[in-house]
């Protein structure tokens, strides 16, 4: 997520779901001891409306370099990336006269633990036991690792383990995608529609209770992507 101004996707990527998370926490409908967070790379932003609703936070990554990014984040060290631009993208939402840095700190408390997770394995957590989450957030990983519907389905049956019973998950990811571009590299990503999303949760037991799609209105080619979804969803 580039900190510039002239992002040209920042609409879609940033504004869009924190306005559904704030929106959604606030509600009143989904909160608790634990949140889990499996989301693509060290990204925190859209952390910043859960923390008010969740004592503690554990965050999984998929990969050391995220795992080292996001604990330089933490420890507010030399050369960590520069959130303020969510954050107040946050704070403005909320209407919020809270300052940027109470606000980043109140979230770097939240976070208890950042640990490593391997979706090769069944139990993408061993040889970890964790409590059981009341909330899981997952922010564009299963587009970046699922290989095809299959693959995302294996990927997504992993998650209700994590969950309580009746336990809630937010999804949010890319749709009819096929690529996105990191520097000089172009990134794969699985191409799947609101419909396919949708169907693959109740699949494994959820219920929807919400769903958003937002078409994109820019063209780059930096990326294919034709909008962004947001999804929650409980365990029956």
């Amino acid at each position: 997520m580039s900190d510039k101004p002239e992002m040209v996707s920042g609409e879609e990527t940033l504004i869009f779901p924190i306005e559904n998370l704030t929106e959604t926490f606030t509600a009143g409908h989904i909160e608790g001891e634990i949140l889990i967070d499996l989301s693509l790379g060290p990204i925190i932003h859209h952390l910043y409306a859960a923390c008010e609703f969740f004592k503690h936070t554990i965050v999984l990554k998929t990969r050391d370099r995220c795992i080292m990014e996001l604990k330089r984040w933490l420890d507010t060290r030399t050369g960590a990336f520069h959130w303020g631009h969510a954050t107040q993208l946050y704070v403005d939402i909320q209407g919020n006269r809270e300052q940027l840095q109470d606000r980043e700190e109140k979230l770097r408390s939240a976070v208890q633990h950042v640990i490593k997770c391997d979706f090769e394995k069944e139990n993408i957590i061993e040889p970890l036991d964790l409590p059981p989450a009341d909330c899981i957030i997952s922010a564009g990983l299963l587009d970046v690792i699922s290989k095809d519907h299959d693959d995302y389905r294996r990927n997504l049956k992993k998650f209700p383990r994590l969950l309580k019973p009746k336990g809630h998950i937010i999804l949010m990811g890319i749709t009819d995608a096929t690529y996105f571009t990191v520097g000089k590299d172009k990134m794969h990503i699985f191409k799947y529609d609101e419909d396919f999303a949708k169907k693959a949760l109740v699949a494994e037991g959820f219920v929807i209770d919400c769903c958003k799609v937002r078409e994109t209105k820019v063209l780059s080619d930096l990326y294919d992507y034709k909008g962004v979804i947001f999804i929650a969803a409980h365990k029956k």
